[in-house]
C-alpha cells in the first residue's frame, strides 16, 4: 500500500465554508474516490493550510480514474473559488509530498 500526502490552502475567510462543504460531501464523489482505489483519505487543516493524506495500491490508476470522474471535475469547480490549488503538471494532481518516515 502506498502512502501519499499533499498540501493546499484555503483562501482567507473561507475556512468555515471549506469545512461545511466537506461535511456535506457528495456521495457520488466519495464513491468515485473509493472506486479509484483510494483508502484512508483524511484532510487536516492548520490555519489556512490543508494537509491531505491517503493510501492506494496504484497511484497512477487512482489519478487517472479521478481524472475521468464527472463528480470529481464538478467538485473541483465547486471548491476552486475558495482554495489555492497548485497542480503538478506531470501527474495532473496536487504536488505529492515524499514520505520521510512511517511507524507501523
Amino acid at each position: 500500500m502506498g502512502h501519499y500526502a499533499w498540501i493546499l490552502e484555503v483562501r482567507p475567510g473561507y475556512e468555515d465554508e471549506y469545512k461545511k462543504r466537506h461535511d456535506e460531501i457528495w456521495p457520488e464523489l466519495v464513491a468515485d474516490i473509493s472506486a479509484a482505489g483510494i483508502k484512508n483519505y483524511n484532510i487536516f487543516r492548520h490555519g489556512l493550510t490543508l494537509f491531505g493524506y491517503f493510501e492506494t495500491d496504484d497511484l497512477e490508476y487512482a489519478i487517472a480514474a479521478l481524472g475521468q470522474s464527472d463528480a470529481n471535475r464538478r467538485w473541483g469547480e465547486f471548491m476552486g473559488p475558495i482554495m489555492k490549488v497548485e497542480v503538478d503538471e506531470n501527474i495532473g494532481f496536487p504536488f505529492l509530498l515524499p514520505l520521510q518516515w512511517r511507524m507501523d
